[in-house]
């Protein structure tokens, strides 16, 4: 058992160990009262083996890791929060969340962010960020189910817009055709809930779409690309 502090929630991670526990180790909270956990996670062994031998292109380890991760978004939509599979990355303390299908190139795309901002900016989280509403506000967050190589900081900050990616020759940006862009969201979120919780998310969703800029960028592999989507995005204050 482990209360970590993630996504401004306390979660009791009953069963952290493998995978699980290292990535989560960053998230571990000073205080470990139980009483007070805002999310409890209890993925057992036999769920994990019951999971891994149906699905043995998975190891038990993995299979923990995903489980943990499915249990914690299922059950964030109760706090006015979702899942976006997404690279996050932040800049002057303020975050951009870049979501695509898979091997898009959105992490390839943070990368170049990080490499032209230098010092000025870290990675929130590189594959699962949660997208949190806390007080009238949007929040990208951190946390530990973040991608094999694990690029994340157990962070909270606001959130200045959502884009979503594809590849382009050219760089080019636009604020999203709103049903286009839900339909884009769902597809990078949890889908399979039952009928409250699948209304709760849409309630979530329709929120953070009314508080939060929702972009569609094209772009190349270049600092050109950078400079696009922050010029576009960035809050009216920004600096180059």
């Amino acid at each position: 058992m482990a209360i970590c502090e993630i996504a401004g929630l306390r979660v009791d991670l009953k069963n952290m160990t493998g995978r699980t526990g290292r990535q989560a180790a960053p998230y571990i909270s000073a205080d470990q009262s139980e009483d007070s956990a805002d999310i409890v996670i209890d993925v057992t062994p036999q769920r994990v083996q019951l999971a891994a031998e149906r699905h043995p292109e998975l190891n038990s380890n993995d299979w923990e890791y995903m489980l943990t991760g499915s249990d914690f978004y299922n059950a964030l939509i109760e706090h006015n929060g979702v899942l976006l599979h997404s690279s996050c990355v932040a800049v002057d303390g303020v975050a951009y969340a870049f979501s695509a299908d898979s091997g898009t190139g959105k992490s390839t795309h943070t990368a170049l962010w990080l490499k032209h901002f230098g010092e000025r900016a870290h990675m929130v989280n590189d594959d699962k960020p949660a997208i949190r509403i806390i007080d009238g506000r949007v929040f990208a967050c951190g946390t530990p189910w973040s991608g094999k190589y694990d690029y994340s900081t157990p962070e909270l900050l606001p959130l200045a817009g959502i884009c979503f990616l594809e590849r382009s020759e050219e760089n080019h940006i636009k604020r999203a055709d709103p049903s286009k862009a839900i339909y884009n969201f769902f597809a990078q979120t949890v889908r399979h809930l039952e009928a409250d919780r699948m209304k709760k998310l849409l309630s979530v969703l329709d929120r953070i779409f009314k508080l939060v800029p929702i972009y569609e960028l094209g772009c190349n592999i270049s600092d050109e690309a950078v400079l696009t989507s922050y010029n576009a995005m960035k809050p009216k204050d920004g600096a180059d």
